[in-house]
């Protein structure tokens, strides 16, 4: 603690700004503006993914040429997803199998690479993949497979310190990128699939030693300073018997950050099981039953991880819509500070973000069978005959009925990032238009087994496309413009001043779009599946734009009739780099 408080007296003598040797807090909150390097994930922590730089433009995109292109190399070749990080001239890269490169942005030459040792038996749930990490100080922070955060020093790669976030065997891993925060790294978890425990933890960047943990499920008690601080809501309110004991709500896509009301915001992934009839306690229509604070949203003061507000996207969830989509922070076209989401369940939510109080939402994806829409208080309106059946009610009392779903439980958009243009007020959303065969079934828990209680088939609602990139106007929730695609899209989105929206495809099509009509200005076949996180920065007066190549994920792995569209796409590891050269760029 001797260190927390070294810390906290540095940040207070230098007018609120932690210090770090290196990378500062105040380095992070100018990620954004700062256009020669990339410190975090989503280009800021509000994760709008947006860039001012406007050499790259709408006139001479069709110029953007590739300069060099990295191989990840050897035998793991799975789901690339991770987002590149740039400082000092270096970039940063996570691999699948937990791996982490160091790259000479100038060359595209290795400079040092670390693999994680993977112990036998991990669990996880949806590939092997890894998102990104996070720079501090004179180090680069990214979690590992084995549910545990390592902090790597940036020059070497060599392990400054390695701690364990939860137990692999009871079916946590860990997969998203770090955020930090006034001198905390703060991670969440992966495993939402085994009967674990959503939790967000909080360490410092320097030691590694936890300062706080907040479980997201109601219940369970969170710590601060190694002792027990306040529970999560209120034993037994929304939970039945024991139930929440075992009850889900993975944190596993990582949180933003709002520095004008210094809070950070996880999701809350599913509760578990995933057959709803178990945690009802006999009571599906009310509150009582909304199994909190799984399928939420969840406001946290980032010093001592106690919660603000909460939302609840899909009470009592029953599909698997998990409410763990990035939140981002943002300010509308008349200046209102906002919060915006689009969740698993098809619908796109607009929050104040003062408080995370409901403003709007509206559906992004077409043929929502679940819900007619939402109230004005931001409750779905249900169709109960569209939920699974109760395999209780069943004559074998092994099989509920079925019912087809839509969209699909991997959702109307799932873990890929969508961006936010300031300049347009546009959100680009990355969101696919399939459904599902689901049924529950009984399920007990077992420790490191899946824990469901259901089944399901995903299957294409239409037949001229899955994957659709959207232009969404925030203010009402109209499309702007629309990009069907016939496998569904898995990649991450990117917008600039410069009126481009970038994104991949499973084809391996990199493709820059027109911001305000969606026009397809420029692309480039990388060889494989794209599922990774575009950015762009400047060096030496010109504009880079990097990508990387590498399909996976959870689309080969879950997709049932869907994945048999995508099951001729070669796997691969390349980052690609692309640049406009100076002399085409003044062409113009």
């Amino acid at each position: 603690m001797r260190k927390l408080f070294i810390a906290a007296l540095a940040s207070a003598l230098a007018g609120g700004t932690a210090y770090a040797e290196g990378v500062s807090e105040q380095d992070l909150a100018n990620d954004t503006a700062n256009t020669s390097s990339v410190l975090t994930n989503g280009m800021g922590r509000h994760l709008q993914r947006y860039s001012p730089l406007t050499m790259l433009n709408k006139d001479n995109v069709s110029k953007l040429t590739p300069v060099w292109a990295f191989s990840l190399g050897g035998e793991k070749q799975r789901g690339q997803e991770t987002q590149p990080l740039i400082h000092d001239g270096v970039m940063y890269i996570t691999g699948s199998y937990s791996r982490m490169y160091a790259i000479d942005v100038k060359t595209g030459k290795e400079l040092w690479q670390y693999d994680a040792r993977l112990p036998e038996g991990i669990l996880p749930c949806c590939d092997v993949v890894n998102r990104g990490g996070a720079i501090y100080g004179d180090k680069i922070y990214f979690g590992t497979l084995d549910a545990r955060i390592v902090a790597l020093d940036l020059k070497t790669g060599k392990v400054a310190w390695r701690k364990k976030i939860a137990d692999y065997k009871a079916g946590y891993s860990y997969t998203a990128a770090p955020i930090i925060v006034n001198g905390l790294v703060i991670t969440g978890n992966s495993g939402g699939e085994f009967g674990i425990i959503g939790e967000v933890q909080a360490r410092d960047a320097e030691t590694g030693e936890t300062v706080w943990t907040r479980p997201v499920i109601e219940g369970h008690m969170g710590t601060l300073n190694g002792k027990p601080s306040t529970m999560t809501g209120t034993l037994n309110a929304t939970w039945p018997g024991d139930m929440w004991k075992t009850g889900g709500g993975a944190t596993w896509l990582g949180g933003s950050y709002d520095a004008d009301t210094d809070t950070i915001v996880f999701g809350a992934g599913n509760p578990a099981p995933w057959n709803s009839w178990l945690r009802a306690a006999g009571k599906p229509k009310g509150a009582e039953g909304d199994n909190l604070y799984a399928a939420s949203r969840i406001g946290m003061d980032p010093a001592t991880g106690e919660i603000k507000w909460h939302f609840q996207t899909t009470p009592r969830e029953g599909w698997d819509y998990d409410g763990v989509n990035e939140v981002v922070a943002y300010s509308n076209r008349n200046g209102e500070k906002r919060w915006a989401t689009a969740d698993r369940n098809g619908f796109f939510y607009v929050l104040n973000r003062e408080d995370g109080k409901f403003v709007r939402a509206a559906p992004f994806v077409k043929n929502i069978t679940w819900a007619k829409g939402i109230d004005e208080n931001g409750r779905p309106e249900f169709v109960e005959e569209n939920r699974p059946g109760d395999p209780a009610a069943a004559a074998d009392g092994k099989k509920g009925e079925v019912i087809f779903a839509v969209p699909s439980f991997l959702g109307g958009k799932n873990w890929m990032p969508m961006a936010h243009s300031p300049k347009t007020g546009n959100f680009y959303v990355p969101s696919n238009e399939w459904g599902m065969d689901i049924w529950n079934e009984p399920v007990t828990y077992k420790k490191g087994a899946a824990y469901l209680g259901s089944g399901f088939t995903i299957k294409p609602i239409f037949d001229s496309h899955i994957g659709s990139l959207k232009a969404i106007d925030p203010d009402t929730g109209d499309i702007k413009w629309e990009y069907k695609n016939n496998a569904p899209l898995w990649a991450g989105v990117m917008t600039t001043a410069g009126g481009l929206v970038f994104t991949g495809t499973p084809e391996g099509e990199f493709i820059a779009f027109d911001d305000e009509t969606g026009e397809k200005l420029w692309s480039f076949q990388t060889g494989s599946g794209i599922v990774g996180q575009p950015i762009t920065w400047e060096q030496d007066g010109e504009q880079f734009v990097s990508v990387i190549s590498g399909w996976g994920g959870a689309v080969p792995l879950w997709g049932g009739e869907v994945a048999k569209k995508v099951n001729y796409l070669n796997q691969g590891g390349l980052l690609w780099t692309f640049k406009l050269p100076k002399e085409l760029a003044s062409a113009n």
